[in-house]
């Protein structure tokens, strides 16, 4: 998603604004917004009214930050709190959302799931695999939903792709995938100081471009296979505009070895435009996920590919917040390595934390080794 944007990311629309409106039966979710640091938090704010959530809080000690969003989106002030016992005293919500920085979202599990509210958190997981497991390791105690939230989760190409590959088997057993996420660069797009001074810092983002994006593919990946982990993870990564990132990355290129399956995450804030695509290729064929809609598909070499456009995903599971309303309030199921489920994000941020071990020291993670002392 852009820096700024008013609304959801452009995918394929579900239906129309009336429809939408009225496609929840039942009582909403009550959620707290916890920081709007993040600018993806314009996804919620500028959300259409569906009756599936009722935002009852947000917690942003940047009064000047808050105020801007309250003029944009329309939400009264007093909704606004500096911290995060303030807002509960006085809101008790069902289920949060974080829009801070990476490194915070261990501080808002900490503190909400004691107290049985679920969370969830906009990808990637964790800033890094000590994070990671203190943050699982609450949830299941507690037991509360902690969810990753991905912008790709809600792409009815991906959906598409799943079924054509997983359930069809169109092209054969998957031999290689290729994903190729990011943009020309958070300066360049113009994102907002708030988010530029996390975004742009290695500890409380846990990287540059690699943690901003390879966390995507790695995250579609995982779920593509099942839960499998690579044997192996090598990572190279540039810094081509030390000028605008001198702390962190904004090149990374990982290769992830599987048993029988190579899988390929081209990271950039270097690209010539915004991209979210996916290639994934089989013995008889391929499918290509161009955007949100538009997908590439070929099932042999002598019919040739062919050109379809995805269908938008059912209403309920349509993007992240009637997910997480589908979730906590209709009892739906969290798919065990699905794209939004702890256990495929505590997978992604171990792929991480290797690829950042991998570049740091130019050789390639022997992943039974290099966390041999720490499973999931």
């Amino acid at each position: 998603m852009g820096c700024g944007q008013k609304g959801a990311p452009k995918t394929n629309e579900p239906m129309d604004t009336q429809e939408s409106l009225s496609y929840y039966k039942g009582e909403s979710l009550k959620v707290a917004v916890i920081g709007l640091v993040h600018t993806h938090v314009h996804w919620i704010l500028g959300r259409e009214k569906s009756g599936d959530i009722e935002i009852v809080g947000i917690v942003e000690p940047n009064r000047e930050l808050a105020e801007r969003y309250s003029k944009q989106h329309g939400y009264s002030m007093d909704l606004v709190f500096d911290t995060m016992p303030a807002l509960y005293e006085k809101t008790k919500p069902e289920a949060v959302l974080a829009f801070n920085s990476i490194y915070g979202h261990l501080e808002v599990v900490e503190f909400f799931a004691p107290k049985g509210v679920h969370v969830m958190v906009e990808k990637p997981l964790a800033v890094n695999w000590e994070h990671a497991q203190k943050m699982a390791q609450l949830a299941k105690e507690h037991g509360v939903q902690l969810l990753t939230n991905y912008e790709t989760s809600w792409y009815g190409s991906n959906e598409k792709a799943y079924s054509l590959v997983k359930k069809e088997e169109k092209i054969g057993p998957i031999q290689r995938m290729v994903f190729h996420h990011g943009h020309p660069g958070p300066i360049e797009i113009g994102c907002n100081e708030e988010f530029l001074e996390w975004l742009t810092d290695p500890v409380l983002n846990g990287g540059g471009a690699l943690t901003d994006f390879g966390c995507y593919g790695a995250n579609l990946a995982t779920w593509f296979l099942d839960g499998q982990v690579p044997e192996k993870v090598t990572c190279t990564t540039r810094q081509y505009k030390p000028e605008l990132y001198p702390k962190v990355e904004d090149d990374a290129t990982i290769i992830l070895d599987y048993k029988d399956v190579q899988v390929i995450l081209q990271a950039s804030w270097n690209w010539s435009h915004n991209r979210k695509d996916m290639e994934v290729y089989g013995k008889s064929g391929y499918v290509i996920c161009k955007n949100g809609e538009a997908m590439e598909v070929l099932e042999n070499e002598k019919d040739g590919p062919k050109s379809i456009m995805a269908s938008p995903l059912p209403m309920g599971v349509h993007d992240p917040f009637a997910y997480l309303a589908q979730v906590v309030k209709k009892n739906l199921a969290v798919d065990t390595f699905g794209v939004s489920s702890l256990e495929n994000n505590l997978i992604v941020t171990q792929i991480l934390e290797a690829a950042k071990h991998a570049a740091e020291t130019g050789k390639t993670v022997v992943w039974k080794d290099f966390f041999a002392s720490s499973t999931p």
